[in-house]
């Protein structure tokens, strides 16, 4: 591995990092449904809408059934701060974290956020036993802190080792962790917590993020220049491939302008819409297959991993597709980014809508959410990496700003399907599921019209300031 490009090693660990980050993050979705009483003996109305328990599953499962006999009577409302809990830690980290990484490098403040997250995910078991509902919040609070430092420092990385011509391709299939994450964490999860009691799972994902932890500070660096292993052509190549970039030098982030820039107000609203949705599918969709379609526990896992293994696919798939198409000249770098959010928003939407009309004929119901979480992929190639197409200097920032007010979703999403949802009824699911479309459609509109890939000219300060010195100079001259 180690004679690999170090470009390509530094990819492969920022994956990795996505992957055990999201695994922590978001192992609760489903062993929440293995450490609540279940609905059926707590809180829910007769009269509530709700399919029969899937017999089938339960006889191809018989084996696999919870070990522990901890529960908590939480209600959904609750269960909804749980786990929007952690997003309040998430985006209050993210702009200081994007500045720490612009101005010290990626490596640091993302192995660090692991490293922490994985101490957090390890004490889960311990805060819940002594400190009940109150101290588990504060302890997701607190892994949303340590989380929130992950995207931004992955982008100051990938700003400094890939190359625009193949940003599309490795960007994409770095930032596909996402959905690797979420597939192991969801089948892994479903799997193991059908033979181990729900305390382990989460030593289990702390335990392979410290050794990514390891491998990581010892063979990755922020940057090209300072890699003492890289060899000279590579670093050649790189620098001359990624002049814009300026790291070592002093740049003051130009807030100003980033928050008044049009095309970083439409990536904000881009960001908003898909969070919203693909929170509420990461969050909520185990929950939804327990509650409402009646899963057992180890179907619970698989059947909300399958979705993200087509994510995953259709990232690449779109990634690859996005380079042939920009490489060869068909389409602008701009067009290539509308075309793949149209993609990763409109199709997911309606297939949402779709899988709650579909009742309770469970086959349709995953196929629908199958479709709608696969074109979610399309995203990667789409706005996610606007930050550094429009910003290459300052994507820590950029990314740390989009992402995090994106990440507010992660707040009011599960407590809103919470409130909405008491019941866990397939009528009370269909409101949520046509909010989510509606979100969805304004944020594409808006996102079509006025986003943007081209890089803005607040990227170098110091070369507008000379800029307007010289044009300055020149009106001396002429009136001269």
């Amino acid at each position: 591995m180690l004679s690999m490009p170090k470009r390509f090693i530094t990819g492969i660990m920022g994956f990795l990092a996505i992957v055990v980050a999201i695994t922590m993050r978001e192992c609760l979705s489903v062993a929440i449904t293995e450490m609540v009483v279940p609905l059926k003996s707590f809180g829910r109305k007769n009269d509530s809408i709700i399919c029969p328990i899937d017999n089938a599953s339960s006889v191809r499962n018989s084996n696999y059934t919870s070990m522990d006999g901890t529960r908590y009577n939480w209600s959904q409302e609750q269960q909804g701060w749980i786990l929007s809990s952690f997003y309040i830690g998430y985006v209050i980290s993210h702009i200081p974290s994007g500045l720490l990484a612009e101005k010290f490098g990626g490596k640091w403040p993302m192995s660090l956020a692991v490293l922490i997250l994985a101490i957090c995910t390890i004490a889960t078991p311990m805060a819940l036993q002594y400190g009940g509902y109150e101290v588990f919040i504060v302890l997701r609070i607190l892994m949303g802190l340590s989380s929130g430092t992950t995207y931004p420092g992955l982008s100051v990385i990938l700003a400094a080792w890939i190359p625009q011509k193949e940003r599309s391709k490795l960007g994409s299939i770095v930032l596909g962790g996402g959905q690797v994450g979420s597939i192991m964490s969801f089948y892994v999860t479903g799997l193991l917590l059908s033979i181990w009691p729900w305390q382990y799972i989460f030593y289990f994902w702390a335990i392979i993020s410290i050794v990514w932890f390891i491998i990581f500070t010892l063979i990755c660096y922020n940057d090209p220049a300072s890699h003492p292993y890289i060899s000279k052509e590579e670093r050649d190549y790189l620098h001359k491939e990624i002049g814009q970039l300026k790291r070592h030098d002093v740049l003051t982030t130009p807030w100003k302008e980033i928050l008044c820039s049009v095309p970083v107000l439409a990536y904000i609203c881009a960001q908003i819409g898909q969070d919203f949705a693909a929170f509420i599918m990461s969050n909520d969709l185990p929950k939804y297959m327990k509650d409402v379609l009646g899963f057992s526990v180890y179907d619970v896992g698989f059947y909300s991993s399958l979705p993200y293994f087509i994510r995953w696919i259709m990232s690449i798939v779109s990634a690859f597709l996005c380079d042939f198409l920009i490489n060869r000249n068909y389409i602008s770098i701009t067009q290539a980014r509308k075309m793949f959010t149209f993609a990763s928003g409109v199709i997911p939407a309606i297939f949402i809508v779709a899988a709650s009309y579909a009742g309770c004929n469970r086959l349709l119901v995953v196929f629908w959410f199958v479709l709608a979480i696969g074109f979610f992929g399309c995203y990667y190639t789409g706005f996610r990496l606007n930050s550094l197409d429009l910003a290459p200097n300052f994507a820590g920032s950029l990314m740390a700003l989009t992402n995090g007010i994106g990440a507010l979703t992660g707040i009011a999403g599960p407590v809103f399907v919470g409130v909405m949802t008491p019941n866990s009824s397939l009528e009370e699911w269909r409101y949520v599921f046509w909010v989510t479309f509606c979100i969805s459609m304004v944020r594409i509109v808006i996102y079509m019209i006025w986003g943007s890939a081209e890089i803005q000219s607040w990227n170098d300060p110091r070369e507008s300031k000379s800029s307007e010195i010289n044009t300055t100079k020149e009106d001396l001259l002429i009136k001269t």
